[in-house]
């Protein structure tokens, strides 16, 4: 087991190479959620995740004739950066096995960095098998994501810089998927604060720790916004870890996830990925069990794929009432569409898409059906814009 006095030392190998990222409350978050919200930015690391802490503890550590040999790694994409980043560093060679559903931006990130990138598999589980593989195969030191001490205690730097900049935290709540972040700030966090309450989230897609934990039987599923943390098979030290300590763990959904993304974009002015996003989801979804306390949310990572980051915002917009489809009919005759598009006009919404429909529809065949997506302020403009349109004569209504 890791003590604190490791995640000391691996906060002394740390200085001067990564980022001490900034501890600071929300008030915005802190008014919607009920608790006050502290967030700690490391989507801010130049690799955009804490991944890069373990990551450089660990090569820091490697013997002269390992870093001759030089290191394999495999993973959806932050901790690949992480070893990729500070393996040419200090001038080593580095292989990095993904999966191959890894979003583009992170599998160019990390080529960036200089590391030989193999693609295999469709799981993390079946990347790791290769990348043991090849590491038998070419003499490679292997560099576990998550279950290995050193990048446990490299993780664990997060919780003293936390505690150090906000001693007064009840609460931490941390995303999980192998599970090394939360081993290593629960480490930390309770020896240098026994008291204070440690809870880790998973999307309810990849619930292999609270599986393992708790003993359910929660099916997996085959992908999740959260990549970074859609792990089937939890790390054993970790999980030895979190039983040791008895922490508590939550699921989210995939909505979920995706309300916080856009929340920290819209409040925050701030990117993250799925994962990062994870304990912001748990605030959101379980308001009751933090109201009051002083909460710490880690924004883990900030490496999302702009077409899927583009996708999140569009549904968000749904979800708020910001944006909106709406169908309206009447008779086919000349001035029609210019009707209806003036009425949402004079309503004060913006029309985004028109589709003019008149053969599939079970109207009769003098009247037509269009359907509009508009922007709105929101769900009372909704119903604003419905009314002027009944007014002016028209049939509409919500899709």
């Amino acid at each position: 087991m890791i003590q604190l006095t490791d995640i000391q030392a691996a906060a002394v190998r740390l200085q001067g190479q990564l980022l001490r990222t900034p501890c600071v409350a929300s008030r915005t978050l802190s008014d919607i959620t009920g608790a006050q919200v502290f967030l700690k930015f490391e989507n801010l690391q130049f690799t955009a995740s804490f991944k890069e802490r373990g990551a450089c503890n660990k090569l820091a550590q490697l013997t002269p004739q390992e870093q001759q040999r030089g290191v394999i790694a495999m993973s959806a994409g932050n901790h690949a950066q992480g070893v990729a980043y500070h393996a040419q560093r200090l001038g080593l060679r580095a292989v990095i096995v993904m999966p191959r559903f890894t979003p583009g931006v992170k599998i160019e990130r990390t080529r960036g960095f200089g590391a030989e990138i193999v693609l295999h598999g469709d799981t993390l589980d079946e990347a790791r098998t290769h990348a043991l593989m090849l590491a038998e195969q070419q003499q490679l030191v292997f560099v576990h994501p998550y279950d290995d001490a050193d990048i446990i205690a490299g993780q664990g730097t997060v919780a003293l810089e936390m505690l150090h900049e906000v001693p007064d935290l009840d609460t931490l709540v941390i995303a999980v998927g192998g599970g090394g972040l939360i081993a290593g700030m629960a480490t930390a966090a309770t020896a240098l604060k026994p008291a204070i309450e440690i809870i880790g989230v998973q999307t309810s897609r990849f619930p292999a720790m609270v599986n393992a934990i708790k003993g359910t039987q929660h099916p997996q599923g085959s992908s999740s916004i959260a990549e970074g943390i859609a792990v089937g098979t939890p790390g054993k030290i970790s999980q030895a870890i979190i039983v040791r300590l008895g922490l508590d763990l939550v699921l989210v959904d995939e909505g979920d996830i995706e309300q916080a993304i856009v929340m920290l974009l819209e409040v925050e002015k701030t990117l993250v990925e799925g994962a990062g996003a994870a304990g912001l989801a748990a605030l959101l979804k379980y308001p009751e069990r933090f109201k009051g306390k002083k909460v710490g949310l880690v924004l883990c990572g900030g490496n999302i794929d702009p077409l899927l980051l583009a996708a999140i915002i569009e549904r968000g917009m749904v979800r708020a009432g910001r944006l909106a489809r709406i169908r309206v009919s009447a008779r086919d005759i000349p001035g029609t569409l210019a009707k209806i598009t003036a009425t949402v006009a004079e309503a004060g919404a913006n029309i985004d898409e028109v589709h003019h429909q008149r053969a599939f529809t079970t109207l009769a065949a003098q009247h037509v059906e269009v359907e509009l997506v508009i922007q709105t302020r929101g769900p009372q403009h909704i119903q604003d814009v419905l009314a002027q349109l009944q007014r002016a004569g028209l049939e509409a209504h919500l899709l």
